[in-house]
């Protein structure tokens, strides 16, 4: 379905596609030399990246090749150490940290962009931005409601006329970061979700139909009357498909725009050790808050032999990466000061390999 009636959808659009026209202002930092750094890994802070790396060649002369293969492939990746840095949008497990050592050398994960995911849908003649609460979304991906004239979707969108149409939910049959935001949201918000299917980068979904990627679900959607999925809210902006406004703890109906990604984040007060962040479904003292919201992790060797050039790129995305030149049109929000402390104390701890 098309999107419409969505004021930052022109602009959204226009700055993914003149994403390789990016620039830096300042030039002054352009290296003689020609260093390159590789990476791999999550789809969903892939608009963001994809404008940081013209900007930041211009600046330094440091190209950046980032392959968008999902956060599952990006963890692969830098746990081989086949690429300088990995990225995921799920927070390491503590068997995923002790399998990434190499030779004595584990990682480090630091959050680097925040956002959130969107939940889209084809619903023939049904307006943009129905509303939908968490216990829906997660019966639905249970498989126990099946179709869209039920009478609960009904009562919280008053005048919307659904279609007698059968449901069917799309989900990432690869491992994904957006997998784990999405699944840990509705494992905060249905205890029968929870127990059956549970929340990780990959899960066995009880019912609907798999894509690989955010651009496989996409495909999924755009050819199925009656789909609902989910993907980072720049993807879904870009391609022009219909999304949810979803209620919050507070029983607020929020769409996933920059105050309410920022009010989601705003929970945060102290980043624990490793960093790892879980801001779904925030506290009834956020009635702004967007509540499937997320950061997103770059993943770092300890001690490599590129540590100077990652340290450097990644204080660059932690600061000037952060600008609204980059972020806004995006519905990327700069991370909040306790998070942006936590992040530049633990690139500190990157190290030349000896």
């Amino acid at each position: 379905m098309k999107q419409r009636g969505i004021i930052l959808l022109a602009a959204v659009a226009a700055a993914l596609v003149a994403v390789v026209g990016a620039t830096a202002q300042n030039n002054s930092t352009k290296q003689s030399n020609s260093t390159t750094l590789n990476g791999a890994g999550a789809t969903f802070p892939f608009p963001l990246i994809s404008k940081w790396i013209p900007a930041y060649d211009q600046a330094t002369g440091v190209q950046i090749n980032y392959s968008p293969i999902g956060s599952g492939g990006g963890i692969a990746a830098i746990t081989n150490r086949t690429v300088d840095f990995g990225a995921s949008d799920a927070p390491l497990t503590p068997d995923q940290f002790t399998a990434a050592v190499k030779d004595g050398i584990g990682l480090v994960q630091i959050p680097w962009a925040l956002s959130a995911t969107s939940v889209m849908y084809n619903i023939p003649g049904v307006p943009a931005h129905i509303k939908l609460t968490g216990k829906q979304l997660a019966d639905i991906f249970l498989g126990k409601t099946t179709n869209w004239n039920d009478a609960s979707f009904k009562k919280n969108n008053p005048g919307v006329n659904f279609p007698d149409l059968k449901i069917t939910p799309i989900f990432r049959s690869d491992g994904s970061g957006t997998n784990y935001n999405f699944t840990d949201y509705l494992s905060s918000v249905s205890p029968d979700f929870k127990s059956k299917v549970g929340f990780s980068t990959q899960v066995n979904w009880p019912v609907g139909v798999g894509g690989r990627g955010s651009s496989g679900v996409s495909g999924v959607l755009s050819r199925t009357d009656g789909g609902i999925t989910y993907a980072d809210i720049a993807y879904a902006l870009a391609n022009h498909f219909q999304f949810a406004r979803i209620q919050n703890r507070a029983g607020k109906w929020q769409l996933p725009g920059l105050r309410g990604i920022k009010a989601a984040a705003a929970t945060v007060k102290k980043v624990p050790a490793g960093n790892e962040m879980h801001i779904v479904n925030p506290a009834k003292s956020q009635p702004l808050a967007y509540p499937i919201s997320t950061f997103t992790y770059i993943l770092v060797p300890k001690k490599t032999p590129q540590a100077k050039e990652l340290r450097r790129f990644i204080f660059w995305a932690l600061t000037q990466g952060q600008q609204a030149q980059y972020t806004a049109k995006l519905l990327f929000v700069p991370i909040p000061k306790p998070v942006l402390v936590a992040a530049e104390k633990t690139m500190r701890t990157i190290q030349p390999a000896t």
